[in-house]
């Protein structure tokens, strides 16, 4: 998987924002694989690119990387201080009673494993759990409530209020709400469904960012619509193969 320029959303002198598609890694030791730090140095012909913030390999989404230290300081605090707004849309298996337009915080306390790279929800009190909150809003189902048999799926709106590891997948599904495409934290049902229905990428996408330019000051917005297969009902995506040209 290659970088592509029409994943450029905007670049100055200061900073590069990107589209990361599904499956492309941000950093990674591994040889012979492809990330994105990488293939922004090879595009800038540029030995420095500063990581600003991650997204989990698998998702699709918003980054902004830095291309000076001085852009690179004002971002990273801007990330660090919560100061850098994510939005994210996520396709989930519903596996309990919503309806759309519900909103909800979820406040849970995560603990991280390491050696197996998962995190889970713990009591509060539990060594090292860290308070993690994030916000989500049900935008449209699909599906008919309460008719037995009836699988339903849900897009799904979602504010991050905190930062940890694998956040918005470990808590939606301990909702009850499983992102389909995610074998690592998946229920046995949304795993089933997401294989008979070909999806291959997690439905997760980091779609909005807002954040200020570490020089001008000025207020960023961006968007971008997902690509991957959990979001067809609800985007109505053509593969581009598909397209008529």
């Amino acid at each position: 998987m290659e970088f592509i320029n029409e994943d450029i959303l905007y670049e100055d002198k200061d900073m590069i924002v990107c589209r990361k598609r599904a499956g492309m890694a941000v950093q990674t030791a591994r040889l012979g694989e492809a990330d994105m730090e990488t293939a922004l140095k090879n595009y800038l012909k540029a030995p420095y690119i500063a990581v600003i913030h991650r997204l989990d390999q698998p998702v699709e989404g918003i980054l902004v990387f830095a291309k000076t230290k001085n852009a690179a300081s004002s971002l990273s605090r801007q990330s660090r201080e919560r100061m850098m707004n994510k939005f994210y849309y996520a396709v989930v298996a519903v596996e309990k009673s919503v309806s759309v337009g519900e909103e909800c915080v979820l406040v849970d306390y995560l603990c991280r494993n390491g050696k197996d790279n998962i995190s889970r929800v713990e009591r509060a009190d539990k060594k090292d759990a860290k308070r993690a909150e994030l916000s989500y809003k049900i935008i449209n189902m699909t599906g008919t409530a309460g008719r037995e048999g009836e699988e339903r799926t849900a897009l799904v709106r979602v504010e991050l209020r905190t930062g940890r590891h694998h956040q918005i997948r470990v808590q939606l599904a301990h909702a009850g709400m499983p992102i389909l495409g995610d074998a690592k934290y998946g229920s046995e049902k949304s795993r089933d469904y997401s294989s008979r229905n070909y999806i291959k990428n997690i439905g997760l996408c980091a779609y909005g960012m807002e954040f200020i330019h570490p020089v001008t000051g000025k207020g960023m917005e961006f968007q971008i619509s997902p690509s991957g297969e959990a979001f067809a009902p609800f985007f109505q995506l053509i593969p581009k193969e598909n397209r008529d040209v």
